[in-house]
């Protein structure tokens, strides 16, 4: 099925799902209905939004850490909608879903019902659409990776660095300093 088509279908789903669907995503040839987020998982986004805005508005103005807006790639058939994406603030003045080419870094907190999406499916389609940073954290088990530098593999693109942490290890995203200490496990 082509992307215009899975996107009215996806569109049409969300306008009858229950009240606990949060937002539609898709990838590939498949429709991922997200449920509202648990509350510590939204402790995390809130703190890690706060964080790198701080280090934004010093360094970078005009970009912006922010969850709650669609990403989309019509050209990859991929649409997601990341817990956190740094871009420029001009992006959400269209209305329209941001372009990846706007987007420097998504960021995942993983979910306890739905790991996979964030592991497997994110983790493919993020350097799909050419997002340089991919930061994933784990509130289940308290670790978390950081990804970068797609480049083409014959898989597709993939990232081609990884870095492993810990929770209370600082991390680098891009040229961000990420603090992980007060981040609550589940």
């Amino acid at each position: 099925m082509d992307y215009a088509r899975m996107r009215a279908v996806a569109d049409e789903l969300a306008a009858h799902a229950p009240e606990d669907v949060w937002a539609t995503e898709i990838s590939g040839d498949e429709i991922i209905m997200m449920m509202s987020p648990a509350n510590l998982h939204e402790l995390i986004v809130y703190r890690l939004a706060k964080h790198l805005d701080r280090q934004l508005e010093q360094s970078t103005p005009g970009l912006i850490a922010h969850g709650g807006a669609d990403i989309e790639d019509p050209e990859s058939g991929i649409k997601r909608r990341p817990d956190v994406m740094v871009f420029p603030e001009s992006a959400l003045e269209s209305g329209e879903a941001v372009h990846p080419r706007d987007v420097t870094a998504v960021v995942e907190v993983v979910s306890k019902s739905n790991p996979e999406n964030d592991y497997e499916g994110k983790m493919r389609d993020y350097p799909t659409m050419g997002i340089p940073h991919y930061l994933i954290i784990d509130p289940r088990n308290g670790t978390g990776l950081v990804l970068s530098a797609p480049h083409t593999t014959p898989e597709g693109r993939r990232y081609s660095t990884r870095r492993d942490f810990q929770f209370g290890e600082t991390v680098q995203l891009g040229v961000y300093d990420i603090e992980t200490a007060e981040f609550p496990t589940y």
